[in-house]
């Protein structure tokens, strides 16, 4: 760090000895039970979250998230309630200010078996350690570092923590895009890729439910009184699976089908749910239009209704001017501080597609190193702890003392 001004490197050389405070903040919020569809556990994660970050912000604020009306298995809607999201501002009047971003949900639900918490060498074990409990503590850590400067008075942030991302950020979305647009340059703390390199370009997702009724009969004595919507499914579903293949970047995934019931009466309900990957904004159209053809075709046929719901949450990250400058000035952070990682596009996505649509420069994967992320065997590296806190924390410094420059937002077409 011999190239880092004196009074950054002493702010750095702060967080060197925070490890154990680190490991023990991620293994109590790790510890609590924040499934998607667990309000009270995210809640409680929130409520312990505001606690660490009310000595540093000016505001704190608990905002109500909309419930998420989803399509149940019998093809009703149901409205699932939602956690509060996490709003806290530091110099809200700054002319330049910077947008943190983060989740408080997991995919793991209140009843999965994966629970416990546990360390195995320089390894922490536990659902959402990695994705992204960790990151949310480097994220304060950094921010810690930054309040010790006099130059920190120049600029403002603001942190916002929902409750929805794993599920798509149905709820939070008017409110991630609304922040976009009041801030010049974004910070979200999903996790590195398990080899420690960042996130450029993403790819956009959609998820899609498609709902078939047909008309139920006895399967032995009026058999041809009945429609059965498992067929019609059926075709729906091979015609929905050839879509891929057929336009570049794009792939389609046929993730579950539900419907019928005891197999002496014709099935009269059936639901497929996919998930669709693009890498161009104009895919978004081309999808919907394929999928609405399927859809009408099937409704050609007698006593058949078919209905598809859902739609894109995602759009593409595109590697944009403005976003390559924000990468450039990352890249600078991590030669003085002595890192090694590289850039890559990937297939995932999360909230920095939705900030970066919204015209917001940002990196979103400024977390800690870990791997298996969504599965049993999630964990983080420890000794990324320190070294992801001080890449934000220089990051942020070198930002309010002008020693970087501040990308200029695009509007995106």
């Amino acid at each position: 760090m011999q190239n880092v001004r004196t009074e950054h490197r002493k702010a750095l050389d702060s967080l060197a000895g925070q490890t154990d405070d680190m490991l023990a903040k991620t293994r109590q919020l790790a510890g609590i039970n924040s499934g998607s569809f667990n309000a009270q556990g995210v809640a409680q994660v929130a409520e312990q979250l505001a606690a660490w970050f009310r000595p540093l912000a000016d505001t704190v604020e608990t905002m109500a998230t909309p419930p998420l009306r989803q399509l149940a298995d019998d093809g009703t809607f149901v409205d699932r309630p939602m956690g509060p999201t996490l709003v806290m501002r530091k110099r809200s009047g700054a002319s330049r200010r910077v947008l943190l971003a983060g989740h408080l949900d997991t995919v793991f639900p209140q009843s999965s078996t994966f629970q416990a918490v546990d360390q195995r060498s320089d390894r922490l074990h536990g659902p959402g350690v990695a994705d992204l409990k960790g990151g949310l503590v480097v994220m304060r850590q950094a921010l810690m570092a930054l309040e010790q400067l006099p130059d920190a008075q120049s600029m403002g942030w603001t942190v916002v923590l929902n409750p929805d991302e794993e599920i798509g950020s149905i709820g939070s979305s008017p409110l991630l895009e609304h922040e976009a647009r009041q801030h010049d340059i974004g910070m979200i703390y999903e996790p590195s890729l398990p080899n420690g390199n960042l996130v450029a370009g993403r790819k956009g997702s959609g998820n899609f439910q498609v709902l078939v009724r047909g008309r139920a009969a006895h399967a032995g004595r009026e058999h041809h009184l009945g429609r059965n919507a498992i067929r019609a499914l059926a075709d729906a579903t091979v015609a929905i699976d050839s879509l891929n293949g057929q336009r570049q970047g794009v792939t389609v995934n046929v993730g579950q089908i539900t419907g019928g019931g005891p197999v002496n009466i014709v099935p009269d309900l059936a639901i497929l749910r996919l998930n669709v990957r693009l890498q161009q904004p104009s895919d978004q159209a081309w999808v919907s239009d394929e999928l609405q053809k399927i859809i009408r075709e099937i409704n050609t046929r007698d006593g058949i209704e078919t209905s598809l719901h859902g739609g894109f949450t995602r759009p593409p990250k595109l590697r944009t001017a403005a976003l390559e400058s924000l990468i450039g000035s990352i890249s600078e952070c991590r030669d003085l501080l002595g890192m090694d990682f590289a850039w890559e596009d990937t297939g995932g996505c999360c909230d920095g597609n939705n900030l970066a649509a919204a015209g917001l420069p940002n990196i979103d994967n400024l977390g800690v190193v870990g791997a298996n992320i969504h599965s049993h065997q999630e964990y983080m590296n420890i000794p990324s702890f320190v070294p992801r806190a001080q890449l934000s924390a220089l990051l942020l410094m070198r930002l309010a003392s002008d020693d970087t420059p501040w990308p200029v937002k695009e509007t995106l077409g």
